[in-house]
């Protein structure tokens, strides 16, 4: 009964995250910070689904090592988005100016 509560669990997280990920258009770090929320979410279903089966952490800590790259390319674009343009908002940039 535990286990089912944090499979809903997982699952509700992520869904959340998709919802926010989609409605907010406005700020990039907005958005990155949503796709982070939902990687977090993927990490907790995939640790538990290991623990289920008694494999071995070692493909979590993988999964883990490739969100962190993920999350700092994510900063980078935004870092870099912000010295040349400013700000972080979607309409304040052409796709022709880049």
């Amino acid at each position: 009964m535990l286990m089912l509560i944090y499979w809903g669990l997982s699952l509700f997280l992520f869904f959340s995250g998709v919802i926010v990920f989609v409605s907010n258009r406005k700020h990039l770090l907005a958005t990155l910070l949503s796709l982070e929320f939902m990687v977090l979410s993927l990490f907790l279903f995939l640790f538990l689904f290991l623990n289920i089966y008694n494999y071995e952490s070692f493909f979590s800590m993988m999964f883990l090592v490739f969100s962190v790259c993920e999350g700092a390319l994510g900063l980078s674009i935004l870092v870099s988005m912000i010295r040349t343009h400013g700000n972080d908002y979607f309409q304040s940039f052409s796709v022709l100016q880049c």
